[in-house]
Protein backbone atom coordinates (compact mmCIF):
# COMPACT_ATOMS: atom_id res chain seq x y z
CA UNK A 1 0.00 0.00 0.00
CA UNK A 2 2.78 2.41 0.91
CA UNK A 3 4.61 1.58 -2.34
CA UNK A 4 1.52 2.56 -4.32
CA UNK A 5 1.28 5.75 -2.26
CA UNK A 6 4.85 6.79 -3.04
CA UNK A 7 4.41 5.86 -6.69
CA UNK A 8 1.47 8.26 -6.76
CA UNK A 9 3.62 10.98 -5.18
CA UNK A 10 6.28 10.35 -7.84
CA UNK A 11 3.68 10.49 -10.60
CA UNK A 12 2.59 13.93 -9.41
CA UNK A 13 6.18 15.12 -9.79
CA UNK A 14 6.33 13.62 -13.27
CA UNK A 15 3.14 15.48 -14.15
CA UNK A 16 4.72 18.75 -13.07
CA UNK A 17 7.77 18.08 -15.24
CA UNK A 18 5.52 17.37 -18.23
CA UNK A 19 3.61 20.60 -17.62
CA UNK A 20 6.86 22.58 -17.40
CA UNK A 21 8.12 21.09 -20.66
CA UNK A 22 4.83 21.78 -22.43
CA UNK A 23 4.64 25.42 -21.38
CA UNK A 24 8.34 25.94 -22.15
CA UNK A 25 7.76 24.64 -25.67
CA UNK A 26 4.60 26.74 -25.95
CA UNK A 27 6.34 30.03 -25.15
CA UNK A 28 9.06 29.25 -27.69
CA UNK A 29 6.55 28.43 -30.44
CA UNK A 30 4.35 31.38 -29.53
CA UNK A 31 7.35 33.69 -29.87
CA UNK A 32 8.09 32.34 -33.34
CA UNK A 33 4.44 32.70 -34.33
CA UNK A 34 4.37 36.28 -33.06
CA UNK A 35 7.61 37.37 -34.73
CA UNK A 36 6.95 35.59 -38.05
CA UNK A 37 3.17 36.19 -38.25
CA UNK A 38 2.72 32.41 -38.48
CA UNK A 39 -1.01 31.86 -38.05
CA UNK A 40 -0.87 28.05 -38.18
CA UNK A 41 1.74 27.93 -35.44
CA UNK A 42 -0.19 30.43 -33.33
CA UNK A 43 -3.35 28.32 -33.61
CA UNK A 44 -1.44 25.20 -32.52
CA UNK A 45 -0.18 26.98 -29.40
CA UNK A 46 -3.67 28.21 -28.56
CA UNK A 47 -5.19 24.76 -29.01
CA UNK A 48 -2.34 23.06 -27.15
CA UNK A 49 -3.02 24.96 -23.95
CA UNK A 50 -5.95 22.62 -23.30
CA UNK A 51 -3.50 19.78 -22.63
CA UNK A 52 -1.77 21.89 -19.96
CA UNK A 53 -5.15 22.66 -18.38
CA UNK A 54 -6.10 18.98 -18.43
CA UNK A 55 -2.82 17.99 -16.78
CA UNK A 56 -3.32 20.61 -14.10
CA UNK A 57 -6.84 19.42 -13.36
CA UNK A 58 -5.73 15.78 -13.24
CA UNK A 59 -2.80 16.58 -10.96
CA UNK A 60 -5.03 18.62 -8.68
CA UNK A 61 -7.57 15.78 -8.43
CA UNK A 62 -4.88 13.21 -7.62
CA UNK A 63 -3.27 15.47 -5.02
CA UNK A 64 -6.59 16.10 -3.28
CA UNK A 65 -7.37 12.37 -3.34
CA UNK A 66 -4.02 11.67 -1.69
CA UNK A 67 -4.74 14.23 1.01
CA UNK A 68 -8.11 12.61 1.69
CA UNK A 69 -6.98 8.97 1.61
CA UNK A 70 -3.50 9.07 3.10
CA UNK A 71 -3.53 12.18 5.29
CA UNK A 72 0.19 12.78 4.64
CA UNK A 73 2.34 14.57 7.20
CA UNK A 74 5.77 16.27 7.29
CA UNK A 75 7.69 16.02 4.00
CA UNK A 76 4.94 14.13 2.17
CA UNK A 77 2.42 16.82 3.05
CA UNK A 78 4.83 19.49 1.78
CA UNK A 79 5.18 17.59 -1.49
CA UNK A 80 1.43 17.45 -2.09
CA UNK A 81 0.65 21.04 -1.09
CA UNK A 82 3.66 22.48 -2.92
CA UNK A 83 2.83 20.47 -6.03
CA UNK A 84 -0.64 22.01 -6.10
CA UNK A 85 0.91 25.48 -6.02
CA UNK A 86 3.47 24.64 -8.69
CA UNK A 87 0.78 23.28 -10.98
CA UNK A 88 -1.07 26.59 -10.67
CA UNK A 89 2.12 28.50 -11.62
CA UNK A 90 2.65 26.24 -14.61
CA UNK A 91 -0.95 26.48 -15.75
CA UNK A 92 -0.72 30.27 -15.64
CA UNK A 93 2.51 30.11 -17.64
CA UNK A 94 0.65 28.19 -20.33
CA UNK A 95 -2.00 30.91 -20.38
CA UNK A 96 0.68 33.55 -20.91
CA UNK A 97 2.15 31.64 -23.86
CA UNK A 98 -1.37 31.41 -25.24
CA UNK A 99 -1.77 35.20 -24.86
CA UNK A 100 1.33 35.74 -27.03
CA UNK A 101 -0.09 33.39 -29.67
CA UNK A 102 -3.49 35.08 -29.55
CA UNK A 103 -1.87 38.44 -30.19
CA UNK A 104 -0.13 36.94 -33.23
CA UNK A 105 -3.51 35.67 -34.45
CA UNK A 106 -5.19 39.02 -33.80
CA UNK A 107 -2.68 40.98 -35.89
CA UNK A 108 -2.31 38.42 -38.69
CA UNK A 109 -1.30 38.88 -41.50
CA UNK A 110 0.67 41.79 -40.06
CA UNK A 111 3.52 41.21 -37.64
CA UNK A 112 2.93 42.27 -34.06
CA UNK A 113 6.21 44.09 -33.46
CA UNK A 114 8.31 46.36 -35.68
CA UNK A 115 11.68 45.17 -36.95
CA UNK A 116 13.65 47.33 -34.52
CA UNK A 117 12.16 45.40 -31.58
CA UNK A 118 12.44 41.96 -33.16
CA UNK A 119 15.76 41.11 -31.50
CA UNK A 120 14.62 42.17 -28.02
CA UNK A 121 11.39 40.14 -28.17
CA UNK A 122 13.28 37.15 -29.55
CA UNK A 123 15.68 37.33 -26.61
CA UNK A 124 12.76 37.53 -24.18
CA UNK A 125 11.11 34.49 -25.72
CA UNK A 126 14.31 32.45 -25.71
CA UNK A 127 15.10 33.43 -22.14
CA UNK A 128 11.57 32.52 -20.98
CA UNK A 129 11.99 29.10 -22.55
CA UNK A 130 15.40 28.59 -20.90
CA UNK A 131 14.09 29.61 -17.49
CA UNK A 132 11.23 27.12 -17.71
CA UNK A 133 13.60 24.38 -18.87
CA UNK A 134 15.74 25.07 -15.82
CA UNK A 135 12.66 24.94 -13.60
CA UNK A 136 11.83 21.50 -15.04
CA UNK A 137 15.37 20.39 -14.22
CA UNK A 138 14.97 21.70 -10.66
CA UNK A 139 11.75 19.69 -10.24
CA UNK A 140 13.57 16.54 -11.40
CA UNK A 141 16.83 16.99 -9.50
CA UNK A 142 15.58 18.86 -6.39
CA UNK A 143 18.80 20.88 -6.74
CA UNK A 144 18.43 23.78 -4.30
CA UNK A 145 21.50 25.63 -5.60
CA UNK A 146 20.18 25.51 -9.15
CA UNK A 147 16.78 26.67 -7.94
CA UNK A 148 18.32 29.65 -6.18
CA UNK A 149 20.14 30.65 -9.39
CA UNK A 150 16.90 31.21 -11.26
CA UNK A 151 16.16 34.48 -9.52
CA UNK A 152 19.52 35.83 -10.69
CA UNK A 153 18.81 34.55 -14.21
CA UNK A 154 15.50 36.43 -14.08
CA UNK A 155 17.41 39.72 -13.74
CA UNK A 156 18.15 39.43 -17.47
CA UNK A 157 14.43 39.35 -18.23
CA UNK A 158 13.88 42.44 -16.10
CA UNK A 159 16.61 44.21 -18.07
CA UNK A 160 15.03 43.26 -21.39
CA UNK A 161 11.66 44.43 -20.08
CA UNK A 162 13.15 47.84 -19.25
CA UNK A 163 14.70 47.98 -22.72
CA UNK A 164 11.24 47.67 -24.27
CA UNK A 165 9.98 50.60 -22.24
CA UNK A 166 12.97 52.69 -23.25
CA UNK A 167 11.94 52.15 -26.88
CA UNK A 168 8.34 53.07 -26.11
CA UNK A 169 9.31 56.26 -24.30
CA UNK A 170 11.78 57.36 -26.96
CA UNK A 171 10.70 60.53 -28.78
CA UNK A 172 11.64 58.79 -32.02
CA UNK A 173 8.92 56.12 -31.57
CA UNK A 174 6.99 56.14 -34.84
CA UNK A 175 4.92 52.94 -34.76
CA UNK A 176 1.70 54.29 -33.30
CA UNK A 177 -0.39 53.68 -30.19
CA UNK A 178 -1.73 50.23 -31.15
CA UNK A 179 1.74 48.79 -31.58
CA UNK A 180 2.86 50.46 -28.35
CA UNK A 181 0.01 48.71 -26.52
CA UNK A 182 0.91 45.37 -28.12
CA UNK A 183 4.56 45.72 -27.14
CA UNK A 184 3.59 46.70 -23.58
CA UNK A 185 1.41 43.60 -23.28
CA UNK A 186 4.09 41.33 -24.71
CA UNK A 187 6.66 42.67 -22.28
CA UNK A 188 4.31 41.94 -19.42
CA UNK A 189 3.55 38.42 -20.66
CA UNK A 190 7.22 37.46 -20.86
CA UNK A 191 8.08 39.12 -17.57
CA UNK A 192 5.26 37.28 -15.78
CA UNK A 193 6.15 33.97 -17.46
CA UNK A 194 9.67 34.30 -16.08
CA UNK A 195 8.28 35.13 -12.63
CA UNK A 196 6.25 31.91 -12.66
CA UNK A 197 9.33 29.88 -13.64
CA UNK A 198 11.19 31.41 -10.70
CA UNK A 199 8.23 30.75 -8.40
CA UNK A 200 8.24 27.06 -9.35
CA UNK A 201 11.94 26.81 -8.50
CA UNK A 202 11.40 28.60 -5.19
CA UNK A 203 8.66 26.15 -4.28
CA UNK A 204 11.09 23.28 -4.85
CA UNK A 205 13.44 24.96 -2.35
CA UNK A 206 10.62 24.94 0.19
CA UNK A 207 9.75 21.35 -0.65
CA UNK A 208 13.34 20.19 -0.04
CA UNK A 209 14.35 22.37 2.91
CA UNK A 210 11.11 23.32 4.63
CA UNK A 211 12.24 26.95 4.35
CA UNK A 212 11.15 29.61 1.89
CA UNK A 213 13.85 30.61 -0.59
CA UNK A 214 13.76 34.23 0.60
CA UNK A 215 14.53 33.09 4.16
CA UNK A 216 17.64 31.13 3.27
CA UNK A 217 20.79 33.10 3.94
CA UNK A 218 23.74 32.71 1.56
CA UNK A 219 26.81 31.11 3.14
CA UNK A 220 29.15 33.57 4.88
CA UNK A 221 32.61 33.77 3.40
CA UNK A 222 35.29 33.62 6.09
CA UNK A 223 38.43 35.62 5.40
CA UNK A 224 41.44 33.47 4.84
CA UNK A 225 39.32 30.33 4.48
Amino acid sequence: MRDAYHEELDSIGEGLVEMARLVGSAIGRATTAMLDADLKLAESVIAGDQKVDDLQHDLEARAIALLARQQPVATDLRIVVTSLRMSADLERSGDLAQHVAKLARLRFPEKVVPNDLHATLLQMGQLAQRLMAKSAEVIITKDVDLAMQLEQDDDEMDLLHRTLFQHLMDDRWKHGIETAVDVTLLGRYYERFADHAVAVAKRVVYLVTGEHADEIQPPVQVEGA
